[in-house]
């Protein structure tokens, strides 16, 4: 991977307003994650390519290039021939433009915008015979399947859905405005709060609350190596981490409590347990359905039953990792998947780089 040269993009462009709904920018746009990748990247000897010539190793700006056309331009004119894009992309995005002109690591944005939407994904996922958590959509009025505010009573029950439960954006992050409700008052409240506000629109999902263990698997796609060296022909799967401390429910927003402090690998022996290995072969299956191209992550949680379902799939999962000053802490979730199999940060970087992708112009009959 020496020979590729590469240059990290962050989220400069504000979020956009899809079908009234948005996903909140996170504050920095991911700079320091893509700091972090960078980092590590140039530190285990890859070419990569920063706006500054000097990067220095606590300006997180100093390494990742905006992901605008401009900055786009910016990146191949300092010789990128990969560029990572560690942000959040849409239709329309200037990505789109000069997907056959570098190898990415990253998504079609078509398909992050489509399966950023978490009802529907998990509609596709449940639909395609995978255990998923029930839902379904909320807002102040009526309208073509979504349910007013006023008639939540009834949605409950034709969902078959009991307290407690949870109150979430459609296309929220990490935790951002997720409320686990006890009662129908409480979820009256919550769900009016949210929608009064509008930061991420008028639609808000109900989901059924599951009490049980908590995991996020991480799930790589099939050209990336895997630890031993060898190579899959179909997604596959890092070691799931447990999530534990979650605060009313929820697991707190990694930049108030850093997922070092409330998550760890699950032992191996543990992978032998059938409702562990259904839910890493849903996981696998669901990657599969949304043509994840790079990395992404699954959240998982148990019913009283102990059995697994998923409830949130995202395609762009925080890459943070140690390294820069005074980021010891930082390992993401993903990181840390990792480093249980045997692989530090950087090796995880490495093996997405060894997948990038190309969209490949179609030949002619």
């Amino acid at each position: 991977m020496k020979s590729a040269s590469v240059a990290i993009l962050y989220q400069a462009l504000p979020p956009p307003l899809i079908n009234g709904l948005r996903k909140d920018a996170k504050p920095g746009g991911y700079s320091d994650g893509g700091a972090d990748i960078a980092f590590a990247l140039q530190t285990a000897g890859v070419d990569v390519v920063t706006p500054s010539s000097s990067p220095a190793p606590d300006i997180a700006l100093d390494w990742v290039f905006p992901d605008t056309a401009d900055g786009i331009r910016r990146a191949g004119a300092g010789g990128a021939t990969v560029l990572w894009a560690n942000t959040v992309l849409f239709e329309g995005h200037p990505l789109e433009q000069v997907l056959g002109d570098y190898d990415i690591v990253g998504q079609l944005p078509a398909a992050m915008q489509a399966y950023d939407d978490k009802f529907e994904t998990n509609q596709l996922l449940a639909n395609a015979g995978l255990p998923v958590a029930r839902s379904f959509l909320l807002s102040g009025a009526a309208r073509d399947e979504v349910c007013a505010l006023d008639n939540v009573e009834r949605a409950l029950s034709d969902n078959g859905m009991s307290f407690p439960m949870i109150v979430k954006p459609v296309r929220g992050r990490g935790s951002q405005g997720v409320t686990l409700v006890e009662n129908l008052d409480a979820l009256r409240w919550a769900a009016a709060a949210l929608i009064e506000a509008a930061r991420f629109g008028d639609i808000l999902m109900v989901e059924e609350f599951l009490g049980g263990d908590e995991m996020t698997i991480t799930i790589m796609p099939p050209a990336s190596p895997r630890p031993d060296g060898s190579r899959a022909p179909t997604h596959w799967a890092l070691r799931p981490v447990y999530r534990f401390d979650q605060r009313g429910g929820v697991a707190p927003y990694n930049g108030d409590v850093p997922v070092t402090a409330n998550s760890a690998a699950i032992d191996a022996d543990r992978l032998h347990d059938p409702k562990v290995a259904a839910m890493i072969d849903a996981c696998v299956a669901a990657a599969a359905l949304v043509d994840a191209r790079t990395a992404i992550r699954i959240d998982c949680r148990a019913d009283r039953h102990g059995t697994f379902k998923l409830f949130d799939l995202n395609m762009k999962p925080n890459m943070t990792g140690p390294g820069r000053p005074g980021r010891e802490n930082q390992d993401c979730l993903s990181a840390i998947s990792a480093r249980a199999d045997g692989w530090s940060y950087v090796d995880l970087l490495q093996a997405m780089l060894a997948a990038t992708w190309r969209l490949r112009s179609p030949v002619a009959a």
